[in-house]
């Protein structure tokens, strides 16, 4: 639901984590969110959500008045978890829409 939305509480950085089931591989992440500066994207293979390891870090460009869609290629990647860091924004808060993941 594009009226739906996860929000910082204001100070950075700031997470969130995905959990799948089970160990699943994954091939694409995608984000739609608004006023995102820099996104960090890590994964676990842990039964636990520790042990994370970077995949990606970017800089995103601002988009005044519209989401940021973003699609970050994560060929031959596995995970249990995804975590989501936003490092820093253009503004005191920013909210994430949608994620995304392809995969098997």
């Amino acid at each position: 639901n594009s009226e739906t939305f996860w929000t910082t509480t204001g100070m950075f950085p700031q997470e969130f984590i995905i959990g799948f089931p089970k160990r699943v591989n994954i091939s694409k992440v995608a984000i739609q969110c608004y006023l995102v500066r820099t996104l960090r994207i890590e994964r676990s293979v842990s039964k636990d959500p520790v042990d994370f390891e970077q995949c990606v870090e970017k800089d995103l460009q601002h988009t005044e008045g519209q989401l940021q869609m973003e699609e970050f290629p994560l060929p031959d990647s596995q995970a249990t978890y995804l975590r989501f860091v936003i490092k820093s924004a253009f503004d005191h808060f920013v909210s994430v829409h949608r994620v995304m993941a392809e995969g098997t």
